[in-house]
Order: C-alpha cells, then structure tokens, then sequence
C-alpha cells in the first residue's frame, strides 16, 4: 500500500480549515450558513425594536411636557428647554444604538446578497467570491460598528428626532409669547424669556444654536454613507453643495425631493443643449471645467455636405444657458446650438435614478 494512500491534496486541506471543516457548498456548510442567518436576523430585530422604544421615550416625554406647558397660563415655559434636553439624550442613546443594528445588520446583507442570491441567480454573483466571506469572518472575529457615531446622529436625527425638536423649538416661541397674555412688544417677549440668572436674549441666543446644530448636523452628515443596510438614495460623488445636502436630507426624511416642487419656470428648469461643432475639445473642456456639467460626444453627418460632425449633448440648468452660448460662441463661432426643454433628469448631479 502507497505511503501516501488516503492523504488529501493540500487544496482540499485548505479549503475545509478555511470552512473550519465544511466544504463550501455542502450541505452541513449551507445549512450552517442558514442557522447563521437566522441568529443575525434575530439579534438585528431585536435592536431594531430596541430603536423604535427610544423613539417611543421621546414621542411621549413632547407629548407630555407639551401639554403640562400649554395646559394652564401659569405653568412656565422652562420645561420645554428642559425636555429639549432630555430629547437630545435620547437621540444620543437611539444613535448608540444603531450603531449596534447596523453591526448585525450588515451581516445579514453580506449573507442575503452573496450567499442567498447567488442560489437564486448563480450567474450574476460576483467574481471574487471570497470578497464577501473575509468580510463576514473579519465581523464575526472582531465586530467592529460599520458606521461612525456621527452618522448615526445625522441618520436618527432626519429620520425620527428633526419634527420633535422643531416641534419643541416653535412651542416654546408660542409659550412665552401667549401666555399669561398676548406679548405687547419685543422687550415684553425676551423679559418672559428669561430664565433665572440668564437673561432673554442669551436663552434665545443659546437655543438658536442649539438648533441650529442639530440642523447643521443633520444636513452636513448627509453624505456620510458607510453602511448599505438601509435603503438610502445614491448621492453625487466628490462634494456635494449644501441644495444637494439639504434635498438629500428632505428625501431621507420627509421620503420627498424638493426639485419635484419646483415651479414650471424659473432657473430650476432642465434643458438638453446639442452643439454640432468641428471644434468639439475646445468647447467641451470649458464646459466641463467652467459649468461643472457632463458633456456626451456624438457623432453626426450633415445629409447636406456629407461631412461628419461631433454633436455634443449636456444636460444643464436655465440659468446655465447664456453662459454655454458665450463658452460656445468663444471656441466655435460656427457651431450649431439646439436648446431643448427636459421634461426629467436623472442621474449623478441631478435627481437620483432610484428616486
């Protein structure tokens, strides 16, 4: 009998230390990969429900200091600052613990788009097929939180936390001015304002920064996009301008897109130019660098000389026409220009194709 009868071959060695004894795509592996997902998706919901419980905490407490305020004109504006703060606490704490369903949740994605599709569609999965389980091994051996602490405020905050703390802001505004009575002037208002040792004009001061913070945070973290678990809108790639922050903050949390409100005229409105030009890199660059819009090269051939012509197509906003006409007209005086309306637009730049 061969000395070498019954070894494995180095290849099936390592394959099944790196399974940790299963071989990937045997049963015992597949119905391991299953139990793995269904503890995931159990400590996932469970974090999930853990978030909606912090909402609850501050649904109610608004609620409950709204009307102990409201409910008779001596009761004092104070306990809305108050609760304001209480609110920010339980932003904090629904923050952290997002961070922690984010953690599970990821997990369940890597499973659900690589192991779980791949059965349902083997020919679209992706080449590198150890991509997706050195990831999962590298949570699993050390968990670390897929998204930073100020994501996740920025994140809860659009989602759940902006209508309460507006909601508290304007209550307090509408406290102090109407009771005990209506405010007589601007003096009457900032001397109810004050609180204790702090006067009017420093609580007023202090709670425009307030927030105003919170406001900032929520738009200025719009594009921060570590984790894929949720379902999020693409955003442009590179920086992004504070219309696009702020449009991209009210689909996040309002599930609308401020452009859709647009009126039919004005600067907002979209139109397609197409420059028939020999000259088509002078023009284009300028384009490119000077209005920040893409340019497409086409090709065309004048039915009339027979002479083939670059066509070049961009998509640009009202505002941006006369200065394509000058860039145009600078390179190219013979061009040919077609300004045509746009009835949608999507795509980097403009609105997200998923939309």
């Amino acid at each position: 009998m061969s000395d070498h009868a019954g070894d494995k071959s180095p290849d099936t060695n390592e394959e099944s230390a790196s399974a940790g004894g299963l071989t990937s795509g045997s049963t015992d592996f597949n119905a391991a990969m299953i139990h793995l997902y269904r503890g995931e998706v159990s400590r996932s919901n469970t974090w999930r429900m853990r978030l909606d419980a912090t909402t609850n905490w501050a649904v109610v407490t608004t609620g409950a200091a709204l009307t102990f305020a409201f409910g008779t004109t001596e009761s004092s504006a104070v306990v809305i600052p108050i609760v304001s703060l209480l609110t920010l606490l339980f932003l904090f704490i629904e923050a952290r613990r997002n961070r922690y369903y984010e953690l599970w949740t990821h997990r369940v994605r890597l499973l659900e788009n690589n192991f779980f599709a791949d059965f349902l569609s083997p020919l679209s999965g992706s080449d590198d097929q150890s991509a997706w389980a050195d990831e999962l091994t590298e949570s699993l051996r050390r968990p670390a939180f897929p998204i930073t602490l100020l994501e996740a405020l920025g994140r809860r905050y659009r989602r759940n936390y902006a209508p309460l703390f507006l909601i508290l802001a304007f209550s307090w505004l509408a406290k102090v001015y109407i009771h005990p009575i209506e405010a007589t002037g601007w003096g009457e208002f900032l001397e109810r304002a004050a609180i204790g040792p702090f006067s009017g004009w420093f609580v007023l001061t202090m709670g425009c920064f307030f927030n105003g913070g919170l406001i900032a945070l929520g738009i200025f973290t719009v594009g921060l996009r570590r984790s894929d678990t949720e379902v999020l809108g693409k955003l442009p790639r590179g920086y992004m301008r504070f219309a696009a922050r702020l449009r991209a903050a009210t689909r996040e949390a309002l599930d609308i897109d401020l452009a859709s409100f647009k009126p039919h005229l004005g600067v907002g409105r979209k139109h397609l130019a197409l420059i028939i030009s020999d000259q088509v890199q002078a023009v284009s660059q300028p384009l490119l660098k000077e209005l920040a819009r893409g340019v497409t090269l086409l090709k065309g051939t004048g039915m009339y000389s027979g002479k083939e012509h670059g066509v070049l197509m961009c998509v640009l906003h009202r505002a941006q026409m006369e200065s394509l006409r000058s860039i145009v007209h600078k390179h190219d005086p013979k061009a040919f220009i077609v300004f045509l309306r746009a009835q949608d637009v999507r795509g980097e730049g403009f609105r997200p194709i998923n939309y």
